[in-house]
């Protein structure tokens, strides 16, 4: 058994969890926010049989694309103009995945 972590941004949660289901892969969802955007994210745990982890990867990849967005970074209250004080582009979206060992696995 592997546990796969993924965190995804909040808004591919919903695309996510309907291609899991499809598939008839179980996840708990839990709330997360990102450090350097403060953004919503969501992160999936997944309990899943080793011969399956691919299969949850190119699930996870396909419905977790990563895209360009503008954001603007916070106001220095310095009071001082600087480079950072305009929108700039980021890529966001896309997936952090983490595929770690489980020694066992209880559903009640």
């Amino acid at each position: 058994m592997k546990l796969v972590l993924a965190i995804i941004q909040e808004k591919d949660a919903s695309t996510l969890q309907a291609a899991l289901n499809e598939q008839k892969i179980t996840s708990t969802q839990l709330p997360t926010k990102g450090g350097f955007l403060k953004a919503k994210n969501t992160t999936f745990m997944i309990g899943i049989d080793e011969e399956r982890v691919q299969e949850v990867l190119d699930i996870i990849k396909e419905s977790c694309q990563a895209r360009e967005q503008y954001v603007t970074p916070p106001i220095n209250l310095a009071g001082s103009i600087s480079d950072t004080s305009y929108p700039v582009e980021v890529q966001v979206g896309g997936a952090t995945v983490m595929v770690l060992p489980m020694d066992s696995f209880f559903r009640f």
